[in-house]
């Protein structure tokens, strides 16, 4: 068994690194006090080729494989979520439904713009009353002559009504099966197309500074040509989707609590009570070494997870269990971390009280706390 990185892997940490710590961090806060999408920051992430990276060079991609990703969302979550959020969901919901399941044509139509990050695309899968249940879905489509009406709306998709928003790919029901089931399909709806409307939501708790989105279709024509691969498939690439933005939603939670933990080791060794740093009483350290134990054994099951999937080898147990462990272990780190930084914790001025609220939304998204024991369970066998 070899746990080392490769020199590459290892070379793109610390580039991330650094350019988080340079270009994100002096604007973090300032961004998430005014609730703004930086259209110039995703360009600067675009630059240092933060968006596509696993996708092939014939499409302007960085033809990298799934870890070195990971590792990037990682650096960049160590700083900021919101960040995070946007290279996260502009990659593994973005360019990657299209990337493994488009037409040539739509790779070549959407692939090198969205993979320069000058573009972003939306993932339409949530909607009012389908969440957990991705099966009660009711935007549906029509067919009409060599066209698609879709109607209905979607709600909370990350990068679908900001600055840089190119389209979005959506999930509707096309159609029954003769058990009664629904049958789905993906579209790819271009923003300005008639009938289709994307708002910004604000007054959110967390990734304030990330672009999150309320879409409507009223009669939105879509041309054939813009069916995601083959229609009746929506729901296989939808689940597959998934199944890699959870090792996403596992890098935020890994690299969060990274993050919070170097914000507390740092405080904890400087702050001095009763005479010595607090670092040095059992209590606090203690903490810090809980924490400590549980971003290795977090970064062993994300990493593991990225290596089975780059070895085409099944990884969605896996998958599900490092979403879950990740995001709940970012969970435990930044509550500690608050608490060792007392009254200071709860004040905007330290990061740890941006990570405390970044953090919930990971025990939500793509696929809750509770589903993922579910899925888990269902793998072991339950």
């Amino acid at each position: 068994m070899d746990f080392d990185l490769t020199t590459e892997q290892e070379m793109i940490r610390k580039e991330v690194r650094a350019f988080a710590e340079k270009e994100i961090a002096p604007v973090a806060a300032d961004l998430d006090e005014q609730e703004r999408f930086s259209p110039e920051l995703t360009w600067k992430m675009g630059d240092i080729g933060l968006f596509g990276m696993f996708v092939s060079e014939k499409y302007d991609g960085q033809g990298l494989n799934y870890i070195s990703y990971i590792i990037a969302v990682e650096e960049i979550a160590r700083v900021d979520g919101s960040q995070a959020a946007t290279v996260a969901a502009g990659n593994s919901l973005g360019i990657g439904p299209i990337y493994y399941f488009g037409t040539d044509r739509q790779k070549e139509k959407y692939l090198p713009e969205l993979c320069s990050g000058r573009k972003l695309w939306g993932f339409g899968l949530t909607e009012p009353s389908a969440g957990s249940d991705a099966g009660a879905s009711r935007t549906s489509a029509v067919q009409d002559g060599n066209d698609w009406i879709l109607n209905g709306s979607k709600i909370f998709i990350t990068n679908a009504a900001c600055e840089l928003s190119a389209g979005v790919t959506v999930q509707a029901v096309t159609g029954q099966r003769p058990d009664g089931r629904p049958v789905y399909t993906c579209f790819l709806v271009e923003d300005g197309t008639p009938g289709y409307k994307a708002a910004a939501m604000h007054g959110k708790m967390m990734w304030r500074a990330s672009n999150t989105a309320e879409l409507y279709f009223d009669d939105v024509r879509v041309p054939a040509e813009n069916v995601l691969g083959e229609p009746g498939h929506g729901f296989h690439q939808m689940l597959s989707t998934l199944d890699g933005g959870r090792l996403s939603i596992g890098a935020m939670g890994l690299g969060g609590a990274q993050g919070a933990f170097d914000a507390a080791l740092a405080y904890a060794k400087k702050r001095v009570q009763f005479g010595k740093p607090i670092s040095k009483y059992q209590a606090i350290g203690f903490k810090l070494a809980d924490a400590a134990t549980g971003l290795e054994c977090a970064r062993n099951l994300l990493y593991k997870a990225c290596w089975l999937r780059d070895l085409d080898r099944p990884f969605q147990k896996e998958a599900a269990m490092a979403k879950l462990y990740c995001s709940e272990l970012m969970g435990r780190v930044v509550d500690s971390a608050v608490q060792i930084h007392g009254g200071y914790g709860l004040m905007k001025e330290y990061n740890v009280e941006r990570f405390y609220r970044d953090q919930k939304l990971l025990d939500i998204g793509e696929g809750t706390s509770e589903i993922q024991r579910l899925v888990i369970s269902r793998y072991i066998g339950c």
